[in-house]
């Protein structure tokens, strides 16, 4: 026992000898008489030139050095400095092999980074170039493979981890200036601020950082604030953030000169060993959005599951913008994008996150849903369901007059090319499954109700399966079918309509009333390209069409019909009021679609005594109509005693002609055809002759009869001749 009491006090005694050694060695050597060989070793070491200005001292308790006033050049030009630098560590602590920062203190620090012309950055010339078969160089060659990683593995095997404890942190006005020659890029990191006390593993302890960045190009600056308080275990594979409250101001270029804040609050949680993270209460906004979120995160490879709520408050995107400085959207009603919002959960396997109770709030619209989204393969599913839409309402407004005029894109051969459709590429790597539906749209003036929509896209052919609804009192419904997989896209298009009351349809469409009636129509067309001008020009197909109980508005075809019944009867019409629409039933035909122009052949329509026959086409591109038209009397049309129907003009056509530009409106698209009346005349010529021909022919016969008769009577007696005179009349029929 007394051996063992020995070797304690033995040991003390070293220990208290040791530090006295040091307390003595400190007490008497000042360190400021080595400046001159600390800054020559420097300089021989390195490219930098050390100047050190500022007094250099020690502490004993606590053990510490301190800085002041030291700068150091690169190339003449100051590359660093710091007007204070202060370490100390607890002495015991040190001792005990627990060493604790008592206090890190680092004023003014200064760093000049740049990057010249051939974008080399002035830190790599620190060092210089070494020399050819130096003794760094030797010992790397003389050093065996087994000896290197021998020596690794006695560094990996240094002991266990240090027990971490720093009292006090301060670092207060640093700054870092950083210019790039080859951008003209220039940063600086300014007023930075680093506050943190008593920081231990495995405890919280509070942080406070302050800064400022500005950057060049473009002129943007940030001052930023975070206050948190932080954690981790002594394994440093469990992180926490709590009490986080950030704010950050910003303005310049891209905020059109404006200040903008941006917020950052909440907690948050990540453990590396069981890869999962968690952020509670989270809020971040900026201007007048503000996103909250609670969410868990598990697995941080490429299939991380999720689980959690995300929402978007109400918010105005116009006053957004105009907080970001950012244009205006011009809308027809300005009432609209002022209350936007959206709220959803979030969950999902893993690799396959998913949106439950997807609400969308656009002004008085909104949208419920849900979706997912497939790491794996890219797969996309959405299911979206809305009430009402006024789609008109977000469209820019309308400009009339010569401002419209002066608005207008010139158009000339320099104005530029037409631009393509569709992204093909982008087009190709879908794979949707989308669902959508809406209760009622209004869409260019058109009310439509209960939209069904099916989208699907896979290996580059996107398939809209449905898309149907109801339309001015009748109903509608299409597919069609883009395949992408070659850059000259096939598109295929079938559409049925039914029962579509064409009148309310083109006057909000277009305002077109020229027609009215019941519009069933099939469309079957094809066509290829990646342009509007090269599909229109591309489209093949036909349009069978059907229209019941309608009328022709702003035209009546009666009034020139019985223009040339009147010229026929050689009469003049006393009617003043001809009205100026011309119902007809059962209206039909089939359009043939050659490119832009569409070609029909067979148009027929039954009117009041006359039935409507005509072929023709229809020039979208030019918006020409050019169709010749028949009204085949078949009986009588009108009590205009001139335009009675007689046994000449019975079954005879007379012409008309619609042609000229539709978009003007109907009324002057229609008139009498006088080029092809002279067909008509024939025709009435040859009813008349050969009425007149049966008339001769009647005249005939009874002539013949009487004479047959009268010699019958005279030979054979009166009564036998009444007998033999019915008899002839057999014969004369």
């Amino acid at each position: 026992m007394k051996a063992i009491r020995y070797v304690l006090i033995a040991i003390v005694a070293v220990i208290v000898l040791a530090i006295a050694a040091i307390a003595i060695a400190m007490a008497v050597i000042d360190p400021n008489d080595y400046k001159p060989q600390i800054e020559k070793a420097v300089e021989d070491n390195t490219n930098l030139d050390l100047i050190l200005e500022g007094d250099i001292g020690w502490s004993f308790i606590p053990l510490g050095l301190e800085l002041n006033d030291v700068e150091a050049t690169l190339d003449g030009q100051r590359f660093v400095a710091l007007k204070q630098l202060v370490a100390q560590i607890d002495l015991w602590s040190l001792i005990a092999m627990s060493p604790q920062v008592d206090t890190f203190v680092l004023d003014g620090l200064e760093a000049h980074l740049s990057i010249n012309e051939q974008g080399e950055g002035n830190w790599t010339r620190i060092m210089p170039e070494p020399a050819e078969g130096d003794a760094k160089g030797r010992q790397d060659l003389t050093s065996t493979p087994e000896q290197t990683a021998a020596a690794d593995t006695s560094d990996e095997q240094g002991g266990k981890a240090l027990n971490f404890n720093v009292d006090n942190v301060q670092i207060s006005n640093a700054q870092v200036h950083y210019s790039d020659l080859s951008t003209g890029q220039k940063v600086t990191l300014d007023d930075f601020s680093v506050n943190a006390s008593d920081i231990t593993l495995g405890s919280e302890f509070p942080l406070e950082i302050g800064f400022r960045v500005e950057t060049a190009q473009p002129q943007f600056a940030v001052d930023g604030s975070i206050e948190a308080r932080l954690a981790a275990n002594e394994a440093l594979n469990d992180f926490a953030v709590s009490g986080l409250k950030a704010e950050f101001k910003m303005n310049g270029e891209p905020f059109g000169g404006k200040s903008v804040t941006a917020k950052l609050s909440g907690s948050a949680n990540a453990n590396l060993e069981n890869e999962t993270a968690t952020l509670s209460d989270f809020t971040a906004s900026l201007a007048n959005l503000t996103l909250n979120t609670n969410l868990d995160v598990k697995g941080f490879g490429a299939k991380p599951a999720l689980k959690g709520t995300l929402a978007i408050d109400e918010f105005s995107l116009k006053d957004l913008l105009e907080n970001l400085g950012q244009p205006a959207i011009a809308t027809t009603d300005e009432a609209v994008l002022q209350a936007i919002a959206l709220s959803t959960n979030i969950g999902g396997p893993a690799g396959k996150p998913a949106l439950s109770d997807l609400m969308i709030k656009l002004d008085d619209t909104t949208f419920k849903g849900s979706g997912s989204y497939n790491l794996d393969n890219g797969g996309i599913v959405f299911n979206l369901q809305g009430d009402k839409l006024n789609a008109d309402r977000y469209l820019p407004p309308a400009v009339e007059g010569a401002e419209a005029k002066n608005n207008a894109p010139a158009q000339t051969a320099a104005s530029g090319t037409e631009g393509d459709l569709l992204p093909l590429e982008t087009l190709r790597g879908l794979l949707l499954d989308i669902n959508f539906g809406l209760g009622e749209l209004i869409v260019s003036n058109l009310s439509i109700n209960e939209i069904k929509a099916s989208t699907t896209a896979s290996k580059g052919v996107l398939k809209v399966d449905e898309f149907s609804g109801k339309l001015y009192e009748g109903s509608f419904g299409a597919n069609a079918t883009i395949d992408a997989r070659t850059d000259n896209p096939k598109w295929t298009i079938n559409s049925d309509v039914s029962n579509v009351q064409t009148l309310p349809l083109l006057a909000d469409l277009a305002e077109i009333t020229m027609l009215s009636g019941g519009a069933n129509l099939k469309v079957d067309a094809t066509t290829s390209g990646n342009r509007i001008s090269v599909l229109r020009d591309k489209a093949d197909g036909k349009i069978s069409f059907n229209l019941a109980e309608g009328e022709f508005r702003k035209m009546n075809l009666t009034h020139l019909a019985c223009q040339g019944i009147a010229l026929v009867n050689q009469d003049q019409l006393s009617t003043d009021d001809w009205g100026d629409t011309t119902p007809f039933n059962d209206m039909h035909g089939v359009l043939e679609i050659d490119g832009n122009v569409f070609n029909n052949t067979d148009l027929v329509a039954s009117l009041a005594g006359m039935k409507l026959e005509g072929k023709g086409n229809v020039d979208l591109k030019q918006t020409l109509v050019d169709y010749e038209l028949g009204l085949r009397i078949v009986g009588d049309i009108h009590r205009d005693n001139a335009c009675r129907v007689t046994e000449y003009v019975e079954d005879v056509v007379i012409p008309v002609e619609c042609r000229g530009d539709f978009s003007g409106g109907a009324a002057s698209l229609c008139s009498f055809d006088g080029s092809r009346f002279r067909d008509t005349l024939k025709t009435i010529a040859a009813n008349a002759a050969r009425k007149k021909a049966n008339e001769e022919v009647d005249r005939a016969k009874g002539k013949a009869e009487e004479k047959v008769r009268e010699k019958l009577e005279e030979s054979l007696g009166e009564g036998a001749a009444d007998k033999v005179k019915d008899t002839l009349k057999g014969l004369f029929k």
